[in-house]
């Protein structure tokens, strides 16, 4: 069957996606800096633009075959066999999509807070979000890479120019984790376009079946990048940091956009293109994600930083979506690939939340805080919705993502599945405590005074509540794009799937 379609919507929408945002940037830079309020406009316009151009993708895609749809394809360095080559299928649209709301919720809730070498800042949010959507629909491996390096550039910028106190290390020690990894891949890619012919085209080499060994050595390539982006246990330690220095949109950005990137990789690399490697290695991935879940809900409860705090529990939550996508069963890739959109949704808002606070206090410390909820009502009730969400309450989109995954994990190992629910107890306890200790409790000093949310923030925290409830209460206008491409995805696993060598043998010969 014919792995590709033809674009329907009659223009090249993905490379609109794409080039929209960097035309926006062009145009901020040769803006006077002096004219603070059109370049917001401006930007505000731009990621507006890409939004509502991204909706034909929602209502045009067919939700009945997993072939990659708006497809283009042009020739860019024909002597390497490089193509400009982007399509989309069921596991990549909803990113997309959530990249271009995310985009224009960054700027509004960076209208105010941003007040130092604002057209820079506006001009760094768009570039990510054009090499962000390109990540997601690059066909070519060559290109992905393109896109996958040129986001570290303006997303190092965000952190250390516009962040904490600590923004400079914070930002070189994002830069240098997500840097070495990258490169282990690059030699991945290299191999796989050296073996295959000298063609970097994803869904060619995704067909093709490469020798065991091979795919071993290839994972742990491929692994070096994609754990480090998830962040998964043990290279996690500089998602914390980046997350508390970073303003509230380079928060957002990494949490709702960026991490997302690393089990993407997973999902469109690893397991179509290494099935038998990656059978091999469930045991270790599972392990890992189990010790993410409840590490990172552990170190939650020690956490004295509201930013630190949100942060460490995407350690906790990514460790779900990995455990969802190593089950390698049905339920559990598709509750992996619905909880990467719902931890984009739910921690995203969190963090937009602690920044309008954030914006009136400047501390980020919770032993400031408490009472807030006496005078800032509205405030308190939309928190308190991300905060059942982010805990899985049912009705909304965190239950509906962990049950899924709980029961793909109880489907693969029992052990894990087990061990996972125990996490969300635990997430339960540190999102109810915090919620306690910010909004109730004696009134605090930074906290007295107060005003409500305005206009502005409260239209940019609506968006989110309402995908908390339509995906908590009818999953599957989302879990209907997936369907097929994740039953194709482990039909690609199982018929290329591990046959002699045991999980014992397979570590062994890593190490060797």
């Amino acid at each position: 069957m014919e792995q590709v379609m033809t674009n329907s919507l009659g223009f090249p929408v993905l490379s609109t996606l794409i080039f929209l945002p960097l035309a926006g940037a062009v145009l901020l830079l040769l803006m006077p800096r002096a004219q603070e309020g059109l370049i917001k406009i401006l930007a505000l316009s731009a990621s507006l633009a890409a939004f509502i151009i991204s909706l034909p993708l929602f209502t045009g895609f067919d939700k009945s075959t997993h072939v990659m749809q708006f497809v283009e394809r042009h020739k860019w360095i024909p002597a390497w066999n490089i193509n400009y080559s982007l399509g989309l299928d069921g596991i990549s649209i909803l990113f997309v999509l959530l990249s271009t709301l995310v985009t224009i919720l960054c700027v509004l809730i960076s209208w105010n807070s941003i007040k130092t070498k604002v057209k820079e800042f506006y001009i760094s949010l768009l570039i990510v979000e054009g090499a962000m959507i390109g990540v997601f629909c690059a066909l070519d491996f060559f290109l992905f890479y393109i896109f996958w390096e040129a986001m570290l550039i303006p997303m190092y910028l965000l952190i250390g120019v516009w962040g904490g106190p600590n923004r400079i290390y914070a930002a070189i020690k994002f830069f240098l984790y997500t840097l070495v990894g990258s490169v282990l891949m690059l030699v991945g890619i290299i191999v796989l376009y050296l073996y295959s012919g000298r063609t970097f085209d994803i869904v060619e080499l995704s067909t093709r079946v490469y020798p065991y060994q091979m795919q071993l050595w290839l994972f742990w390539a491929f692994f070096a990048a994609f754990a480090v982006k998830v962040p998964m246990f043990p290279v996690h330690t500089w998602l914390p940091d980046a997350h508390t220095e970073a303003p509230t949109a380079g928060s957002v950005i990494l949490a709702a956009i960026l991490i997302k990137m690393g089990a993407y990789g997973f999902l469109r690399f690893s397991l179509p293109l290494l099935p038998e490697a990656s059978k091999a290695m469930t045991p270790v991935m599972l392990t890992l994600s189990v010790i993410a879940i409840i590490y990172g809900g552990v170190i939650c409860l020690a956490q004295a930083d509201l930013k630190r705090l949100i942060a460490y529990s995407s350690v906790s939550h990514m460790g779900f979506v990995t455990l969802g996508i190593f089950a390698l069963n049905i339920q559990g890739l598709e509750g992996g690939i619905l909880q990467m959109v719902n931890h984009g949704i739910v921690t995203g808002a969190l963090f937009l939340s602690v920044g309008i606070i954030y914006d009136r206090t400047h501390t980020r410390q919770i032993a400031d805080y408490g009472g807030v909820a006496s005078v800032m009502p509205l405030y308190a009730s939309l928190f308190i919705v991300f905060t059942l969400a982010s805990i899985g309450l049912p009705s909304t989109n965190g239950f509906i993502g962990e049950f899924l995954i709980i029961l793909g994990g109880f489907t693969s190992n029992q052990w894990a599945g087990l061990l996972a629910a125990t996490g969300i107890i635990i997430g339960a306890g540190y999102m109810l405590w915090l919620y306690q200790r910010v909004f109730f409790m004696e009134t605090g000093p930074k906290v007295a005074g107060l005003h409500d949310m305005d206009a502005r923030e409260l239209i940019t925290l609506l968006p989110m509540v309402v995908l908390i409830f339509w995906i908590g209460i009818y999953p599957d206008t989302f879990l209907g794009f997936m369907h097929k491409s994740v039953e194709h995805l482990i039909d690609r696993v199982n018929t290329g799937g591990m046959h002699g060598p045991t999980v014992a043998r397979t570590i062994m010969e890593v190490i060797k």
